[in-house]
């Protein structure tokens, strides 16, 4: 209720002021509106809760992009990262190991190749003395216990031949399972890794700086105290977008294009005419009555502007920007008009 009223005070008071210049010097072609600097503010925050280490700005100071503002205590995080870098070292040591043992059991399955190779031969040569024997056992040359002993060695070589491929089924299995504990140990060592990386990212995140040119305008906490996530250390005032809010009524409103020449005579320097341009144009009327009838009633019709500064003009006078100040908006509505002598563009040397 109270927001609705403040703007239509300023809404009636830019009205006002529209009336009133209109008809003192302003030639035709051009419109007038009081408001007031502002600039885009930026709070700068914590990302992760913690302690406010120390502040290295003061009120009203100006900071440059990339300019260190403030720090947290990462005394945790340092702790967790030393930690971390030391399951590191060991996630590799466990590589080395899982390696080793895959080297062990390949040995191993060769071993257990090379008896395979030797059971088969003991087969194979159990097999050929068994079938001699127990042919010469049916023409009786040979006796029932030589044709015994020759079966049970036979069937002992067949026996130690599935036992010799066996041994290496189990090799092979060993080997797989000795890899598959390589690769967990190399997953393990990316893990740790990426810990790593996220610990210094917000080890990296708990040195505040500043994202872009400007001043500080609030120091909202101070070293020592503690901060949620999203906490707010400092306020910092863009100098580089710098702009002048202001309402014209209906009939000026709508002859406002973006890009359109704006003049602005500041209260506290009024001797001075500083170019700006219109960069926004509402689309919506302000405090707009229920009904809207008359021609009367479409005057009272208000359309907020925006004229910017431009960012190059502001950087050569940074020193001397200042938000907050009120002061006059002429805009040219006519682009053949020619701007009076007292709005000509007059700026600080």
């Amino acid at each position: 209720m109270r927001a609705g009223v403040g703007a239509a005070i300023i809404a009636a008071v830019g009205i006002f002021a529209w009336q009133r210049f209109k008809t003192s010097s302003l030639p035709e072609g051009f419109a007038s509106s009081n408001g007031r600097l502002e600039a885009v503010e930026i709070d700068i925050a914590t990302k992760a809760p913690g302690r406010i280490k120390d502040i290295l700005v003061n009120e009203g100071d100006f900071v440059r992009a990339g300019q260190v503002l403030a720090n947290m205590d990462t005394a945790v995080l340092e702790a967790q990262r030393r930690e971390a870098a030391a399951q590191l070292q060991r996630a590799r040591i466990s590589i080395e190991t899982a390696q080793s043992q895959v080297a062990q059991r390949e040995a191993e399955k060769t071993a257990a190749l090379a008896v395979v190779a030797q059971r088969q031969a003991e087969f194979d040569a159990a097999s050929k003395r068994f079938a001699r024997t127990q042919k010469l056992g049916t023409r009786g040359i040979e006796s029932v216990e030589k044709l015994d002993d020759d079966r049970a060695r036979f069937e002992g070589a067949r026996a130690a031949v599935s036992a010799a491929e066996a041994q290496s089924a189990a090799a092979v299995a060993a080997i797989a399972s000795a890899r598959s504990q390589v690769i967990g140990a190399e997953a393990e060592v990316e893990a740790v890794r990426a810990t790593i990386e996220r610990l210094q990212a917000d080890i990296d995140d708990s040195v505040l700086r500043s994202p872009r040119d400007g001043r500080v305008q609030y120091r909202v906490a101070q070293p020592g105290e503690v901060l949620s996530a999203g906490g707010r250390v400092l306020n910092l005032v863009d100098l580089g977008d710098v702009y002048m809010t202001f309402f014209l009524p209906t009939k000026a409103a709508g002859r406002v294009a973006l890009g359109t020449e704006v003049r602005l005579v500041l209260d506290a320097l009024p001797h001075y005419v500083i170019p700006a341009q219109a960069t926004y144009v509402a689309d919506v009327a302000q405090f707009t009555p229920k009904t809207v009838e008359t021609e009367e009633e479409r005057q009272k019709l208000v359309f907020r502007i925006k004229a910017r500064i431009a960012p190059e003009l502001l950087r050569e006078h940074i020193t001397q920007v200042k938000t907050g100040v009120p002061g006059m908006a002429y805009v040219r509505l006519d682009s053949r008009a020619t701007w009076p002598t007292h709005l000509q563009v007059r700026l600080p040397q």
